[in-house]
């Protein structure tokens, strides 16, 4: 079982699309960041979390030939508008994806994306069936039961859901408060994948002294820094981290 971290790059991307890279070095690749979405690929299925919109340029980059299901962690634009994209996924197998979302993104994504859920013609039949996010959303990987918990944390005025596989592994791409009741999900984990968007206080992120009092609370044996701006140079931010936390990159590959 893996989770690849296909895309790491805050809301605009790195370089953004009028070629701003701020303090990131265009010699790295690794400061070359799409928009924030990940794979969790099992024997049995490759389960997609977030359409972001540079969804296109990630799944050929991995040569991702399926989609089985889409888990959306909240509505913003940089988490879902790349959908369309997985439009070719339908037209191989002719069935509908079954896509999760919670009742605040579901609204959203039937409101901005009506055709994809619903038939407009013969010739452009609905792509995706849109269901309820559960708490638990299941899958196997060599006949072994795998959960996928969702939990609901704050992402400045909206809700957002991170996922955590197995017991093993933490995704919070989007977050500036995780409730106390939830504490206890996040310890004992061997990896916590979390946003850090820049230095500086953010009313809707976790920047980097958050991310890693985070970090620090909850002592995964290692953390990767996700959702990064072009405030964060991969090598200078490096040299910065405890020797358990790094930054992303896109195509960043965790064996589980």
């Amino acid at each position: 079982m893996k989770f690849i971290i296909l895309g790491c790059g805050s809301s605009m991307g790195v370089p953004r699309p009028d070629g701003f890279f701020g303090n990131c070095d265009p010699r790295n690749k690794k400061n070359y960041r799409t928009r924030c979405s990940a794979l969790i690929k099992t024997t049995d299925e490759n389960i997609l979390i977030d359409t972001s919109p540079d969804l296109r340029q990630q799944l050929l980059r991995h040569k991702i030939k399926k989609i089985n299901k889409v888990l959306f962690s909240h509505m913003h634009g940089d988490q879902t508008h790349g959908i369309n994209d997985l439009r070719s996924f339908y037209i191989n197998n002719r069935k509908q994806i079954d896509v999760f979302a919670d009742k605040f993104t579901s609204k959203y994504l039937r409101g901005s994306f009506s055709y994809i859920f619903k038939s407009v013609s013969k010739e452009y039949p609905a792509t995706l069936k849109l269901n309820k996010l559960p708490k638990n959303i299941f899958t196997k990987n060599n006949n072994k039961k795998i959960t996928i918990k969702s939990i609901m944390v704050e992402h400045g005025k909206v809700i957002s859901n991170c996922f955590i596989i197995d017991k093993k592994l933490a995704y919070i791409s989007d977050v500036n408060k995780i409730y106390n009741k939830d504490f206890k999900y996040f310890k004992n984990l061997k990896f916590l994948i979390i946003d850090c968007l820049w230095y500086n206080y953010h009313p809707s992120h976790f920047n980097l002294e958050t991310s890693l009092a985070v970090i620090k609370q909850f002592k995964p044996k290692k953390a990767v820094l996700t959702n990064l701006s072009p405030v964060l140079d991969y090598e200078v931010l490096k040299k910065m981290l405890p020797k358990n936390v790094i930054p992303a990159h896109d195509g960043l590959t965790i064996n589980l």
